[in-house]
C-alpha cells in the first residue's frame, strides 16, 4: 500500500543523528524521496544509507549561497521540493558551556544560535519557497522547543532563537497560506536522542520524568510522526500551528511535580 508521502520530495536539515535522521527515515516509510541536508557530511552521508532511497548533501546554515546550491541541486537532481523540515540547530557542549545567564553570555554564542536556528530556518524556506508557490503545494515543518515559550536560568541564545523561530513560523504561514504553502512548527520537549540517553544523568531524568504528564520521555520516534502527518495532506486545514510535543510538561503548573510528591507523601490528592 502506497504511503502518504508517495511521490514527495522531502529536506531534512540537520538529519545527521537525532531527530532530524528519525524525521527523514519516518518520511521515508511513507513513500517520500528523503534528501538529508547537514553540515556533518560523513554523518549525513552514513545517515542516508540506512534510509532506503534517501541520499545527502553538504548544507551550512550560516552561508546563504551554501543554501541557495542545496535547494537548486535538490530541485534539478528531484523536479522540485514539497517539504522542509527545518530541524538543524546548534547545540554542541561548547555552544552549551556559553550559552549562559544574559550576565555570563558569550555575545559569540548567541550569534551563532541566531544564525544557525532562526537565520538558517529563514534561509532554507527562502529558498524552497518559490519552487513551492510554482507548484501549488508544499509544507514547512520547524523544530522549535520549549525554550522557545518558557524562561529558563540558563540557554539565553537557544531559547531566545526558538521564540524567534516560532514567530517565523507564523509569518511564512500567513505570507504564503493563500499560495497553497503550509508552515506549522513543533515546540519539541526533552527528547532521549541518542546524545541526550548517554549525557544526562539519571537524577535529572528522574527530575524532567516528574514534569511529564506522560509515564516516559520522549524519543525521537514520537516528534518523526508528527513531522509526518504534518507533512500529509492529513494536515491540509492545519497552518501556522505551535504544536507541543513535550509529554504535557507545558500543559500544567510549574508546581505540579511537588504538589504530586507532596500528594504521594499523604497517602491522598486532596489538601
Amino acid at each position: 500500500m502506497a504511503g502518504r508521502l508517495e511521490n514527495r520530495i522531502a529536506i531534512v536539515t540537520g538529519a545527521a543523528g537525532g531527530i532530524g535522521a528519525a524525521s527523514a527515515r519516518r518520511l521515508a516509510q511513507e513513500g517520500a524521496k528523503v534528501v538529508l541536508g547537514d553540515i556533518d557530511v560523513e554523518a549525513a552521508a552514513a545517515a542516508a544509507q540506512d534510509i532506503p532511497g534517501a541520499t545527502s548533501l553538504p548544507l551550512d546554515l550560516t552561508d546563504e549561497n551554501s543554501v541557495r546550491e542545496f535547494a537548486e541541486q535538490v530541485a534539478a537532481d528531484l523536479g522540485r521540493i514539497d517539504i522542509l523540515h527545518n530541524n538543524a540547530a546548534i547545540q554542541n557542549d561548547a555552544q552549551r558551556q556559553a550559552d549562559l545567564d544574559v550576565l555570563n553570555l558569550d555575545v559569540a554564542a548567541w550569534d551563532r544560535a541566531m544564525a544557525v536556528n532562526v537565520r538558517g530556518a529563514m534561509l532554507m524556506s527562502k529558498h524552497v519557497l518559490p519552487g513551492m508557490i510554482e507548484h501549488g503545494r508544499g509544507s514547512i515543518i520547524h523544530s522549535a522547543s520549549g525554550f522557545g515559550v518558557q524562561g529558563e536560568a540558563t540557554l539565553t541564545a537557544y531559547g531566545s532563537s526558538k521564540a524567534a523561530l516560532i514567530q517565523l513560523n507564523r509569518m511564512i504561514a500567513t505570507q504564503y497560506g493563500k499560495l497553497g504553502v503550509r508552515s506549522n512548527c513543533m515546540v519539541i520537549g526533552f527528547v532521549l536522542t541518542p546524545l541526550a540517553q548517554e549525557s544526562t544523568p539519571p537524577m535529572v531524568k528522574d527530575i524532567l520524568l516528574s514534569h511529564h504528564l506522560t509515564p516516559r520521555l520522549g524519543q525521537p520516534e514520537d516528534v518523526a510522526n508528527l513531522v509526518a502527518f504534518l507533512a500529509s495532506d492529513e494536515s491540509e486545514f492545519i497552518t501556522g500551528a505551535a504544536i507541543p510535543v513535550d509529554g504535557g510538561v507545558t500543559a500544567h503548573q510549574p508546581s505540579y511535580a511537588d504538589f504530586q510528591k507532596m500528594f504521594a507523601e499523604m497517602g491522598g490528592g486532596k489538601l
